[in-house]
């Protein structure tokens, strides 16, 4: 039984200590590792996949964007556990793109975890993390748009990173600030466009 992830840095070391162990990892791997029943740290890990380098691979956008899609319909429809279909668990990425990637994140892994606590629990749990899943579901829709918007699927990753940082940890403030910082993404788009 996976334990449970209660910050970055365990959910960096826990993939880390995965990664070391083969030449590819699959979807499948890394939901062995944090469990089917943690959806915060899929959409922390969807989030920091697209805020780091990778969220250049063409393709890496949607797919992310259908595998949050997946999960928060899940979380809305108040499931005990999550289901994701075959072929998202099969894919897979190579080892070496995978540990620099966590290199890549160690640094603000451990600021970010020295700052985030439990606060206004209310905004991370219950009726708060509807809100959540919610904000995410339209985050994940517009996802494959972000494909030929520079910068804009590296910040909706933020988003989605700090809305699941927000759940693991209780943190209403995080959940206030990936608010904001999804407020900047249509405008990217829409700048983009115009």
């Amino acid at each position: 039984m996976p334990e449970e992830i209660t910050n970055l840095t365990q959910l960096l070391f826990q993939l880390e200590r995965l990664a070391r162990t083969r030449d590819h990892i699959s979807l499948e791997m890394v939901m062995q590792v944090v469990g089917r029943r943690s959806f915060a740290p899929i959409l922390l890990l969807a989030g920091l996949l697209l805020f780091s380098p990778l969220s250049g691979i063409p393709g890496v956008p949607t797919l992310m964007g259908i595998l949050v899609l997946l999960v928060t319909i899940q979380m809305l429809a108040l499931r005990k556990h999550f289901w994701l279909p075959g072929w998202m668990l099969h894919r897979s990425i190579p080892q070496s793109k995978l540990l620099k990637t966590l290199h890549w994140l160690e640094r603000p892994a451990t600021v970010l975890d020295r700052w985030i606590k439990p606060r206004l629990e209310i905004l991370a749990t219950r009726v708060g993390s509807v809100v959540v899943a919610l904000v995410c579901c339209a985050i994940a829709l517009l996802l494959p748009l972000m494909e030929v918007v520079p910068f804009s699927a590296s910040i909706a990753g933020l988003a989605l990173a700090t809305f699941g940082l927000a759940i693991i940890a209780h943190d209403g403030l995080l959940v206030l600030i990936a608010i904001v910082i999804t407020g900047l993404v249509p405008g990217l788009i829409v700048n983009t466009f115009l």
